[in-house]
């Protein structure tokens, strides 16, 4: 007798078919089969290879209303002198 492998044990989707009967495909995390799930269940849970550029990371972000500030008080300082 062959053994089950873990796909064959693994729990089914259940949805209707055309048929009328419940889908035999195995269920994703959100209890579906990729046929009948809808949205998919996404990358992983801290997936590194889905981080791309870090362009909008609180880190960059803070760096770049930094180096705006720099900009406005160089322009302040640039009219202040003109003016004076």
């Amino acid at each position: 007798m062959r053994k089950a492998c873990a796909m064959h044990l693994s729990p089914r989707c259940g949805a209707k078919t055309r048929r009328g009967t419940p889908c035999r495909g195995p269920a994703m995390v959100n209890g579906r089969c990729r046929m009948h799930g809808g949205t998919n269940p996404g990358a992983p849970v801290s997936n590194k290879n889905a981080l791309k550029h870090g362009q909008y990371s609180a880190a960059a972000r803070a760096k770049r209303r930094q180096v705006a500030a720099l900009i406005q008080d160089a322009r302040r300082l640039v009219e202040a002198v003109d003016a004076g």
